[in-house]
Order: structure tokens, then C-alpha cells, then sequence
């Protein structure tokens, strides 16, 4: 039985996110796997990329064949450089941790009650741009009245 170490797809139209699954090569693309050793996300800004390195050195030390798409990712990861014992690749980058929405609301509400707030509710750019519409012709129309000979 050939073994492959290949992409399963996962997500909605036009958010493609992958895992990384051993498989029998004669079974179908997002059909069933033998195990999961890994996740890829190709829309998130870098890439997100997670594999068991433990894992996948196991499957291609007993001859599992990973396709293009994978021996890519196997190459960026440094398991494939480890697994032929070459050099392993510069570090890859990793996403800053996302700020805590609890924290931001709270920054936001002890700012508001600190000095930001005037007492008036917020506005949108909509209501706040119809207001300053209706201000200025008031104060334009004394300074078209004709003047008084």
C-alpha cells in the first residue's frame, strides 16, 4: 500500500485552510486519512503552518511520499531538512498574538470616562457630517445679506 502525506481541504468558498493527513494514494482528496500531523491556513498574514515534527519524521522514515504542496510546506518548517539531515532554514515568521477584546473595551471605557466624554452620545461620521451641513448655512447667511446704502 503507497502511502502519501498530502493536503485534505477544509473551509468555505474562498478561504481555503488545509490540514496535512497521511493517506492511502488511492484515496480520494479530502477523503478518509490515516492520521492528521498538521494544519495550514494560507489566508492569514504570514501563513499559518503547524505540524507535528515527531509525526511526520515517524511517516517518512517508513516511506510515506509527501506531494509538491506539502514537501513545501515540510521544507519551510525544517522537518524536511531535519528528516535528510541537511541544514535547517532560516525561522519563519509568526503572527503577532491578537490584543485581548476584553482589554481594549476596557481602555476604551476608563478613556471615555476620563476626560473624552462630553456628556453627548457617540456619533457616526454620517449624523456628525448632516450636522456640520446644517451649521454652516447658518452661519453663511449673514454674510450674504446685501448691503444697506
Amino acid at each position: 500500500m503507497a502511502v502519501k502525506i498530502k493536503l485534505k481541504r477544509l473551509g468555505m468558498i474562498r478561504n481555503p485552510q488545509y490540514r496535512i493527513v497521511v493517506a492511502d494514494s488511492r484515496t480520494k482528496r479530502d477523503g478518509r486519512a490515516i492520521e492528521e500531523i498538521g494544519l495550514y491556513h494560507p489566508k492569514e498574514n504570514p501563513s499559518f503552518i503547524k505540524i507535528d515534527a515527531e509525526r511526520a519524521a515517524y511517516w517518512l522514515g517508513v516511506g510515506a511520499q509527501p506531494t509538491e504542496p506539502v514537501l513545501k510546506l515540510l521544507k519551510l518548517t525544517g522537518d524536511w531538512q531535519k528528516f535528510k539531515g541537511e541544514a535547517a532554514p532560516e525561522p519563519m515568521k509568526v503572527a503577532e498574538p491578537k490584543a485581548d477584546r476584553h482589554a481594549i473595551y476596557e481602555a476604551a471605557a476608563k478613556e471615555a470616562l476620563s476626560g473624552g466624554a462630553t456628556g453627548t452620545t457617540a456619533t457616526t461620521p454620517k449624523k456628525a457630517k448632516k450636522k456640520e451641513e446644517a451649521a454652516e448655512p447658518a452661519a453663511e447667511a449673514p454674510a450674504e445679506t446685501p448691503a444697506e446704502a
